[in-house]
């Protein structure tokens, strides 16, 4: 059963105890694009897999950010071929992140490394 995309992204205390790339929401619950762009807030939006290794490897560095910057919401989508969400924000590579401000697009990140995590951190939340 598919849950409307409602702004509250995932419940990260709730996923602490979980793995971090057990979470990707599947299809049939992922948000529109249309739920995307009405977004209020700052929201991370991150496409992958939970087998895909650079997304895990990736997963402790952007769960360190998020506790640094707790008013940023995550949502993890699990991204294929045919998705149509990933495929409207161009998404090839994985970990992909779009970090959104009231639903507009602040950067675009594909496999970052930590100083663009950093940086893309900074630009969405005015702390840099």
């Amino acid at each position: 059963m598919r849950v409307p995309f409602d702004g509250v992204g995932i419940d990260r205390e709730a996923r602490h105890n979980e793995t971090m790339s057990a979470d990707y929401l599947p299809l049939e619950e992922a948000p529109t694009r249309q739920e995307v762009d009405r977004a209020p807030g700052l929201v991370l939006l991150e496409f992958g897999t939970d087998w895909c290794g650079i997304c895990r490897a990736a997963a402790p560095r952007i769960a360190t950010l998020l506790r640094e910057h707790p008013q940023v919401r995550h949502v993890k989508v699990e991204d294929g071929p045919g998705r149509a969400l990933g495929r409207s924000f161009g998404v090839r590579l994985w970990p992909n992140l779009v970090f959104l401000k009231d639903g507009a697009v602040v950067r675009q990140l594909a496999r970052p490394g930590d100083a663009e995590l950093r940086e893309a951190f900074a630009a969405l939340t005015g702390s840099g």
